[in-house]
């Protein structure tokens, strides 16, 4: 899986101009079941997308299309869990 921690590089009136199609992209993404979870982070200086498992090139494609691409930086991180709480078991690698 991996944590894509997305910066901003703009001021928030400029994020906000971007945010209603970023929010599009995102639904296509989690109805494709593509995304686990999404949330800004605090303070808002950015934000953090899980992904499901993918091939990296799959991931930058899929990121390529944002609309944040225009405000923020991305940062890439792969993982592979081998524990988690009842209930998040789905997060742990095969």
């Amino acid at each position: 899986m991996f944590i894509v921690n997305l910066n901003y590089t703009k001021p928030l009136n400029e994020v906000d101009a971007y945010l209603e199609k970023h929010i599009a992209w995102l639904l296509q993404h989690f109805e494709q079941e593509e995304f686990i979870a999404a949330g800004r982070k605090v303070p808002r200086d950015g934000g953090v997308i899980l992904v499901k498992s993918m091939s990296r090139k799959k991931l930058e494609d899929i990121l390529q299309a944002d609309p944040f691409q225009m405000i923020a930086d991305y940062e890439i991180i792969q993982v592979e869990f081998s524990r988690a709480l009842s209930g998040f078991d789905t997060l742990i690698s095969a």
